[in-house]
């Protein structure tokens, strides 16, 4: 167990396993569910997405292990890979699961670790096949990103309320939080003595605020089926886009369905009586 991340070789991980690699000389990093046969499904930015943004994740062109290699639907974000074009040259390293709060505030970096329980691996690797096959939304660095993705599948956990702007992601807390803390710290500068006490009030704030945002913390997150995943977030399928729809509109045409089968129901009571009363007469 690292200060910074947990470096494994390839021969540590199994289906199941949440992973990720360092970008840019470790300024990010791009984490994804690892399934198995040297694959890897993750999450980025959808085929036909906005060519002025930045891909935070680059891919190779192609790749000369696996022909399916890159296996992408065209109206979704999550992608299917090969372990090498995963890492693109990278170290491989292994987000944990279920650590003790005191080692969740040790570690210097946010996204590293959770202190949320994993479920099953089999039920992991379901979740991150049937979103590769029917998408995980938008991409968004900050609610709804590459470690959302991931957390998701490790633990079917979703924030009840998405107004608030915070996804699962503890490496975008950890990217808010650290100008946040620094901001919130300022009054306490004429309480503490020089630098060296500011800044230990400063760190002091960014560990509170990394912990109280994890999703194994967090109040406002519930378990979402990934079956139902689509309906929980407001997702449809119109035209090849995914359009949001109205929640309320979608639990009427529920409740149409319902009553329209209890009438149903009925009537075929109603005929079952008639019959047998004629072949009483």
């Amino acid at each position: 167990m690292g200060i910074l991340s947990q470096r494994v070789e390839r021969s540590e991980i199994k289906p199941g396993d949440h992973i990720y690699t360092w970008r840019a000389v470790f300024t990010y990093s791009h984490h994804g569910i690892y399934v198995g046969g040297s694959k890897v499904v993750h999450f980025t930015r959808k085929k036909d997405s906005d060519p002025s943004n930045l891909n935070p994740d680059p891919l190779p062109s192609s790749c000369p292990t696996f022909p399916d290699c890159g296996f992408q639907r065209p109206d979704s974000g999550v992608i299917l890979t090969c372990l090498d074009c995963f890492l693109n040259k990278g170290s491989l390293y292994q987000f944990e699961y279920g650590v003790h709060p005191s080692v969740f505030l040790a570690k210097l970096r946010g996204g590293t670790c959770t202190i949320a329980q994993a479920d099953p691996p089999e039920t992991v690797v379901h979740r991150a096949m049937f979103l590769l096959q029917n998408g995980f939304g938008n991409y968004d660095v900050f609610e709804n990103n590459c470690e959302d993705f991931a957390i998701y599948c490790k633990t079917g956990l979703l924030p009840l309320d998405d107004d608030q702007g915070i996804g699962r992601s503890g490496q975008a807390s950890a990217v808010v939080g650290m100008p946040l803390a620094a901001l919130l710290s300022t009054p306490f500068k004429l309480l503490v003595g020089g630098p060296v006490g500011m800044a230990t009030v400063t760190a002091g704030m960014y560990c509170a605020g990394r912990y109280i945002t994890d999703v194994g913390v967090r109040k406002d997150v519930m378990k979402v089926e990934v079956e139902h995943l689509a309906a929980h977030l407001g997702w449809r399928e119109s035209g090849g886009e995914r359009d949001l729809i109205d929640l309320g509109e979608d639990e009427e045409a529920v409740e149409s369905e319902v009553v329209v089968l209890e009438e149903e129901e009925q009537l075929d009571e109603e005929e079952e009586n008639r019959r047998k009363k004629r072949r009483i007469i």
